[in-house]
């Protein structure tokens, strides 16, 4: 399959007769496409960005309705000189779209078609989607899933093409696992827009620019304006065998603990058995990868009259062995810690598992690392440190998450995304209400960090026990040589020895870089 360039923007790479399956739309898209100040809905879409921390002004944000309106708004941006970045979902957890210096948002949030697509025999998904609708429409539609992230208000534009994960991807992989083709609107030397479908065929000639989508980030190489995802196997034409069928319905529970009965021996304690039990259980053929948990190390939430120490499970329960296996995990992770409280477990739909989006959050900083081992005891401690010297602290919190599985069952040159012999996916996170405590926050996680990492430079080079970040959990301080003394560039902490190869990509799509933020791939 071979992907179209130039005049051929509209209709690149789809032979359906289905308009809508062409890149064209059987109505118009509604209301004006630019979205001004002036204009009442501008204030609603510039503060779509879930991290109130970071405020952009656009002179304009381009909504946007078909792929030719993206190719012809990218292409207004060449000629203006303006600084574009393209909005899905919202969900970046750094400055990238709600940036000063970013003058024109295209909003993707109408570009919301999921379909069977026959003549890719693959479902095709726009970028405007969130993973709650994907969820749902394939579900229903279907009865097959992707393995994507626990938050359904994130948007797929950018989940996807930066890896994608979630609770199902124990079992199932990485969500580029199952990424076919992508349309894509890049920019030439010249300043022109090209609309490009890249397919995973190995002789297709846009091969490498469909590769770089398989976990290289959003904002680099171009606008996503459709995503096609099938198995990679042969399954023949049947839409219900091209994508993993999810439960029925979870086995959940979340166990709780508590601060006050949490010695630094206990809390030792905890992490070892937590990691030790992914380290011994997140092989692909473990009986546990229908099983995903999340240790969430967090202190008490204002307001909320619940501690934020506790461990979310949630077991496959067709499973005739469900409970057992949860019983087991649980019996594991607790095991001469103080008591607990471990709740009933209770059975519920897979698709109510998935919360819908909570609008716009608290400014918050995140950070983030792969694990191939659990953590060491010094960095145990370095956490347990940091957790008990919280004062005027809003929130903190370390959150362990459960990886491994299916995802290490490909190699890591067959996708840029290259984490995959990881066990765990850990998250440094703070958030504060008041904007004037900011600083004081910043200073707490990234000393947190900084702590944690200690012996690899304050960031988490591969070595036995790390793997590097994660690009989907932006971070940029990872490019401070203030805060990232370790003489490894952060590119290397994301993407290893894919970096040259995207880079490559990069020159080839994106020669003007015109795509670009504080963690794109340079050229």
């Amino acid at each position: 399959m071979t992907g179209g360039t130039g005049a051929d923007a509209a209709s690149a790479g789809a032979s359906s007769t289905r308009p809508e399956l062409r890149g064209e739309r059987c109505l118009p898209p509604a209301g004006p496409v630019k979205v001004t100040p002036d204009d009442p809905r501008y204030l609603n879409l510039k503060l779509r960005g879930a991290n109130s921390r970071f405020n952009g002004e656009p002179d304009y944000i381009h909504l946007v309705g078909s792929t030719q309106q993206v190719a012809d708004a990218v292409e207004e941006t060449v000629r203006t000189g303006k600084r574009v970045a393209v909005r899905s979902g919202g969900h970046c957890f750094e400055d990238f779209v709600d940036n000063p210096d970013v003058k024109v948002i295209i909003d993707m949030s109408l570009l919301t078609e999921i379909a069977y697509d026959p003549s890719m025999n693959a479902f095709l998904i726009e970028p405007g989607n969130t993973l709650s609708e994907v969820y749902e429409k394939l579900y229903l539609g279907w009865n097959v899933t992707i393995p994507g992230g626990v938050c359904g208000g994130v948007g797929v534009g950018g989940h996807i093409c930066g890896g994608g994960y979630g609770p199902l991807s124990r079992q199932f992989g990485s969500v580029v696992d199952y990424l076919y083709a992508v349309e894509v609107v890049v920019v030439n030397k010249q300043g022109k827009a090209r609309v490009i479908v890249a397919t995973r065929e190995r002789d297709d000639p846009h091969h490498d620019l469909w590769w770089a989508h398989t976990g290289g980030g959003g904002g680099n190489f171009g606008v996503v304006t459709k995503y096609w995802m099938r198995v990679p196997e042969d399954v023949g034409r049947n839409p219900e065998r091209l994508l993993p069928k999810p439960p029925a319905t979870l086995l959940t529970s979340t166990v709780t603990f508590d601060w006050a009965g949490m010695t630094e021996a206990a809390f030792s304690r905890l992490l070892r058995n937590h990691g030790e039990w992914y380290e011994r259980n997140s092989g692909p053929d473990s009986p546990y990868t229908g099983l995903w948990s999340q240790l969430m190390i967090g202190n008490e939430v204002p307001g909320m009259g619940e501690s934020g120490f506790m461990m979310p499970i949630q077991v496959d329960a067709t499973r005739p062995d469900a409970r057992r296996l949860l019983d087991a995990h649980i019996e594991a992770v607790i095991d001469g810690v103080p008591p607990a409280e471990v709740p009933e477990p209770i059975e519920q739909r897979w698709l109510a598992s998935t919360p819908g989006r909570g609008g716009r959050g608290p400014a918050s900083k995140t950070k983030a690392g792969y694990l191939r081992k659990r953590l060491t005891d010094r960095q145990i401690q370095a956490v347990y440190e940091n957790m008990t010297h919280m004062d005027g602290i809003d929130y903190g919190a370390v959150w362990l998450i459960g990886y491994g599985g299916k995802v290490n069952t490909v190699d890591p040159a067959a996708t840029a995304l290259p984490q995959r012999d990881a066990i765990l996916k850990v998250n440094y996170i703070t958030g504060w209400a008041n904007p004037g405590n900011e600083a004081k926050h910043l200073t707490w996680v990234r000393k947190l960090y900084a702590d944690v990492y200690a012996e690899t430079g304050g960031v988490p080079v591969p070595n036995d026990v790390s793997d590097g970040a994660y690009i989907n959990y932006p971070d940029s301080d990872l490019a401070d040589p203030g805060l990232n003394t370790s003489g490894v560039p952060w590119h290397d902490l994301y993407y290893k020895g894919n970096h040259p190869r995207l880079r490559k990509v990069k020159a080839a799509y994106d020669p003007r870089n015109h795509f670009h933020h504080a963690l794109s791939i340079r050229p």
